[in-house]
This record gives C-alpha cells, sequence and structure tokens, in this order.
C-alpha cells in the first residue's frame, strides 16, 4: 500500500485506503468498484457470500485496482472489533482514509408486529455496528480523512410500515453529526447519504420483473426512475474525494427527489 504514484484526474483517490462494509453486493459493490476506480485501496467486507466478494475483488483486480474482501458479520457484540482486527490483518496495521458505513438490513415491521427480537436486530447492525466501527476509526483514520455513512430516505419520511428501520437511519443520521463536530479539527468529513428505492437485491423480490412496482417506485422520485446503486457510488465518491472538502456534517439526499 505505499509507492503510489501521484495522482491524477483519472485517480483522485491514489493513495489512500478505503473500507467499506457490507461491499459484496447491492450499493456496497458499486462503491467499493466505484473507489478502487479512483485509485483507492479497497477493503470491504461481506458477511457470508464468499464466491460474491471473491467476484467483486476479480472485477476490481481485472480493472486494475486493488481490493482485500474481509469476513464480517455485523449484530452480535464485539463484530466492529473482529472487522477492525480483520482491516488490520489485510493492511499490515495501515492507516484507513475513507470508511463507508453501508452495512445494514431492511427488514422492519410495522409497529403493530414488530418484536423484541426484530428491533434489537436491525438496531445492532444499522446502529450499533456504526457506532462502534466509527469508535475504531478514531484512531486509525488519516487527517483529512472521510466518514461516509449509508442511511436512507427513511430516516425522514414517515413510513410506518419500516417504523424501525426507518428510526436506525434516523440515529445514524445523528452519529453523522456528532462524528463531524469530533473530527472536523483534524479536516475529517462525515456525511451521510440517504438512498431512496434502488434496484438491488434486497428489493427484487417486490421490484424486479413487475412493471407495476417498477412504475409505482419511478413514480415517487422527480427525476422518474428507480436509482442504480451506481447513482449512490457515484455521490460518495464525490464525499471521499477532495472536491467534497467542505461538506459535513450534511444527509445529502440521493432519492432523486423522493417525496417533494
Amino acid at each position: 500500500m505505499s509507492g503510489t504514484p501521484a495522482t491524477s484526474p483519472a485517480t483522485p483517490l491514489q493513495g489512500k485506503n478505503a473500507l467499506v462494509t457490507g461491499g459484496s453486493r447491492g450499493i456496497g459493490r458499486a462503491i467499493a468498484e466505484r473507489l478502487a476506480r479512483d485509485g483507492a485501496t479497497v477493503v470491504f467486507s461481506y458477511a457470508r457470500d464468499e464466491a460474491a466478494a471473491a467476484e467483486v475483488t476479480s472485477r476490481i483486480t481485472a480493472a486494475g485496482g486493488q481490493a482485500v474482501a474481509v469476513e464480517a458479520e455485523f449484530g452480535t457484540r464485539g463484530d466492529a472489533a473482529r472487522l477492525w482486527a480483520a482491516y488490520d490483518a489485510a493492511t499490515g496495521h495501515a492507516g484507513v482514509d475513507i470508511v463507508v458505513n453501508n452495512a445494514g438490513i431492511g427488514r422492519s415491521s410495522d409497529i403493530s408486529a414488530l418484536t423484541e427480537d426484530e428491533f434489537d436486530d436491525v438496531f445492532a447492525v444499522n446502529v450499533r455496528a456504526p457506532f462502534f466501527i466509527a469508535q475504531g476509526t478514531l484512531s486509525r483514520i488519516r487527517d483529512h480523512g472521510r466518514v461516509i455513512n449509508i442511511s436512507s430516505g427513511a430516516g425522514r419520511l414517515a413510513l410506518p410500515e419500516l417504523i424501525a428501520y426507518g428510526a436506525t437511519k434516523a440515529a445514524l443520521d445523528n452519529l453523522t453529526l456528532n462524528l463531524a463536530k469530533v473530527l472536523g479539527p483534524r479536516g475529517i468529513t462525515v456525511n451521510s447519504v440517504a438512498p431512496g428505492i434502488v434496484d438491488t437485491d434486497v428489493n427484487a423480490s417486490w421490484l424486479r420483473g413487475n412493471q407495476e412496482a417498477q412504475a409505482h417506485a419511478a413514480s415517487l422520485a422527480a427525476l422518474g426512475r428507480v436509482g442504480e446503486p451506481e447513482d449512490i457510488a457515484d455521490v460518495v465518491a464525490f464525499l471521499a474525494s477532495t472536491d467534497g472538502r467542505w461538506v459535513t456534517g450534511r444527509v445529502v439526499d440521493a432519492t432523486g427527489g423522493a417525496g417533494l
């Protein structure tokens, strides 16, 4: 991870180390591939699908990038510490420049059906894990680094069918505010990116192959279409770059104008 050439317009993140959680599919995959394309060495985590992680690594290296996949499942105590131990092992205890908290779970019943176990699960993965990943970030991230939390438009909308999920994303946005204040003196920016409906495996069961669902989802966005993982990855790439240096403590809406 040393001896890298000077940056160029094509590789604005050359020489940077990035950690992306949940990088084997969907939005996380698109983010890992985009940051690697911009020159960063990317360490990304996956929960269980080793084959999918290997495919992402292969795609990145085939395109001339650098990537390492580490197994890290979230939702149990000590998960953040295990992630950072895996990162340290993969990088030889190198510092990190960009941390993207992307891993999350979307299942959440409405208030009448939500169980305590379901509530605990969604908060453990979507809030507790990012919090303690952030705690580990404090001692590892270099000055002028970037922390980017993948939130959701559900964090600011009334969606009773996703009440616990939306609450986790609102909590994540508040974590973003506090981290921005804590890390600001070091020139480190911290922001949330809030997607809307995105065509990923998480939404595949009701969205793909269903023209009526596609049309409805598209109608919710001012831009008139369903989001793609790359739409979110490009926003993350901006915030990770030098161009995003003066944006911090913000929730960047990446819903395509949903709910206007």
